[in-house]
C-alpha cells in the first residue's frame, strides 16, 4: 500500500503551531502525508495535544512521548489512521522516559520517530549521545519486516550532508564515531532513502541555523533522515525537503523531509 511519510523537528510544538498564517497548523492542512514523525516537541503530552487541537479535530491521530526534562526533547507521531500499537522507548532505563523514541505499528509497517542528542565533543554530553546511539542501534538492528525510522539524528553522515564540512571536523554532528555508527546501521540493512533518491549531490539540507544568512545561502546540514528496512526501502519513489520559499515563512529551523513510498 502506498504511503507518504514526513519527518520534521518542530523546534517546540507550541511555537510552531503558534505562528498564525504561516505555521505548522497551516502546513498540516495541506500536507499529503499519511504519517508524520515529530521531534523536539518540548512539551508534555497534554500541551502537545492542546497545541495540535485543530489538527486532531480535523482527524489526525496523535501518539506522543513527552520529554523527561522540561523544555527538552519530546517526540510524537501524527497519523491519518489510529495505530495498531504504540511503544515508547526501547527498553533502556536511562532513555525510555527521555522523550527521544516512539514507534507505532500500521498493519505490516512500523514507523519510529527518533530525536538523537545534539552532543558536544569531548564532554559528558557526547558520552550520553554515544550511549543513546548504542541502545538505539541495538533496537534498530533487532527489527524485521517493513520499518521506517525517521528523525533528527544530529549527524551529518558524509561531506555531502553538510555545507561547511571542513569547518566542522572534530565537532559533534560530524565526528568520525557518529558517522561510523550510521555506517553500521546501513550495513545492517537500512537504506537512507533520501540519499538513495538524491545520489552524489550536496544535501538536500534540512536544517539551517537562525544565525547570519545560513538559510538564504543554503548553508545547511542534512541531519533529518528516513532510514528504511525491509521491502518498503525499495518502494521509495520520491523524496523532497519542504524548504520554505523565504526565511520569513519558516516555522522551524528544520524543514519537513517527505518521502513517497509505492
Amino acid at each position: 500500500m502506498a504511503q507518504i511519510i514526513s519527518t520534521v523537528n518542530v523546534n517546540g510544538v507550541r511555537a510552531a503551531t503558534g505562528k498564525t498564517g504561516k505555521g505548522m497548523l497551516e502546513w498540516l492542512e495541506v500536507t499529503e502525508a499519511d504519517i508524520i514523525c515529530l521531534q523536539e516537541t518540548r512539551a508534555t503530552d497534554e500541551q502537545t495535544r492542546a497545541a495540535l487541537a485543530p489538527a486532531l479535530a480535523a482527524g489526525w491521530y496523535l501518539s506522543p512521548a513527552e520529554p523527561g526534562t522540561k523544555g527538552r526533547a519530546g517526540v510524537a507521531i501524527l497519523s491519518r489512521r489510529e495505530p495498531d500499537a504504540v511503544r515508547i522507548g526501547f527498553g533502556d532505563s536511562e532513555f525510555d522516559d527521555a522523550g527521544r523514541y516512539i514507534e507505532a505499528d500500521f498493519g505490516d509497517l512500523t514507523v519510529a520517530s527518533v530525536y538523537v542528542h545534539t552532543g558536544e565533543a569531548d564532554t559528558p554530553m557526547q558520552d550520553e549521545k554515544y550511549r543513546f546511539l548504542a541502545e538505539l542501534g541495538t533496537r534498530l538492528t533487532s527489527r524485521s519486516g517493513d520499518f521506517v525510522s525517521c528523525g533528527d539524528w544530529n549527524i551529518a553522515h558524509t561531506e555531502l550532508d553538510i555545507k561547511n564540512w571542513k569547518g566542522n571536523i572534530g565537532k559533534s554532528g560530524f565526528l568520525e564515531g557518529e558517522r561510523a555508527w550510521l555506517d553500521e546501521i546501513m550495513a545492517a540493512g537500512y537504506v537512507d532513502v533520501v540519499r538513495s533518491l538524491h545520489p552524489a549531490v550536496p544535501g538536500p539540507y534540512s536544517w539551517w541555523s537562525y544565525r547570519g544568512r545560513a538559510y538564504d545561502n543554503d548553508a545547511g546540514w542534512r541531519i533529518d533522515y528516513q532510514l528504511a528496512r525491509g521491502a518498503i526501502a525499495a518502494r521509495a519513489k520520491a523524496a523532497v525537503v519542504e524548504r520554505a520559499s523565504e526565511y520569513a515563512l519558516r516555522w522551524s529551523d528544520h524543514a519537513p523531509v517527505t518521502v513517497q513510498y509505492r
